[in-house]
């Protein structure tokens, strides 16, 4: 952003705003966020050092107007925030977008997380930290501009996702800066269903991102009890023939307020031969608020070592 003074007072200005609002219509304006900063020691072979991370801290608006027949409009409006000063700037879009939303399901245009990633749910514990499965794992953690969603209705548990990305801008160019080439549009859907504490999703990506690979995605997760456990299956392939995979196994056990945690995955997707391995442990302060501790170790051929350790903090709002 180019000047964050200004954004910054505007940020200041909308909890005022939002608790007014609040008064006249609870669902007209949501002023959110979450905070999550670690400390770590990452050692990258030839490079190690200590750092301060933000782990996809953000601030953002949503809500819905009301409108007729039972039909109100959405809206989303989501940024990234770098808490730990790093990069010139301080903010970056994430999910921005606004629609309609009704007894049909709800369709919403912007820039979109796609179904596909989305599919995840909550199998990869480590989302936003070095362990995050788009680190080594998969490369279709996608969050797409000029995208067209719709999501069905809940059907006695399932619910279907597509999204339309226009990609009329997207050129593709040679070694010497010449046009070779503009990206066809893309398609992004999944079909999942989740019922009490099961949940199973299969997901497909086609022309998103990555031009002339297709990606299909399966995921699973069952809680029972204090025991949470998770995979995901993911495969690409090209218009040629070339294929390249991966998986992660994911597993929680809670006990009162702490929770062990747990992960492994291989895949060829990233990195050819690659590897990882993680284990965290959270202590829950507050429903809104947890401390943790993360270990993760990922290899991969042609000398790809890394590993991490991290302490931090999540704040919820």
């Amino acid at each position: 952003m180019r000047n964050p003074v200004i954004f910054l007072a505007m940020s200041a200005l909308i909890p005022t705003f939002a608790s007014a609002q609040a008064e006249e219509n609870s669902e007209r304006f949501e002023f959110y966020g979450k905070a999550n900063l670690d400390f770590q020691l990452s050692d990258e072979g030839e490079d190690s050092y200590s750092d301060l991370k933000s782990n996809a801290s953000r601030i953002g608006i949503k809500g819905s107007l009301p409108l007729r027949d039972g039909i109100k409009a959405v809206y989303q409006m989501e940024y990234l925030v770098n808490l730990d000063g790093d990069g010139e700037d301080t903010f970056g879009q994430r999910d921005i977008f606004a629609g309609f939303e009704g007894g049909f399901g709800q369709i919403v245009g912007g820039k979109i997380t796609t179904p596909l990633n989305a599919a995840q749910n909550k199998v990869d514990l480590f989302k936003d930290l070095e362990g995050d499965l788009k680190s080594i794992i998969s490369n279709s953690e996608n969050r797409t501009s000029n995208s067209l969603r719709y999501t069905s209705p809940s059907l006695a548990g399932i619910k279907a996702t597509v999204s339309y990305i226009n990609n009329k801008d997207e050129k593709i160019f040679g070694p010497n800066d010449e046009i070779m080439d503009t990206r066809d549009d893309g398609i992004s859907s999944s079909l999942a269903y989740e019922k009490n504490n099961f949940y199973v999703a299969y997901a497909y990506d086609q022309n998103v991102e990555n031009q002339n690979w297709d990606v299909q995605r399966w995921v699973a997760q069952y809680r029972f009890s204090n025991l949470q456990l998770g995979g995901l299956y993911e495969i690409q392939k090209q218009a040629n023939g070339t294929e390249q995979d991966g998986w992660i196994a994911s597993a929680a056990y809670t006990i009162s307020d702490w929770t062990m945690k747990a992960q492994y995955g291989q895949s060829d997707v990233v990195e050819e031969g690659g590897e990882t391995y993680s284990l965290g442990l959270d202590y829950k302060l507050s429903s809104a608020a947890k401390v943790y501790a993360f270990w993760t170790d990922e290899t991969a051929d042609a000398d790809y070592e890394r590993n991490y350790v991290g302490v931090g903090t999540e704040f919820k709002f």
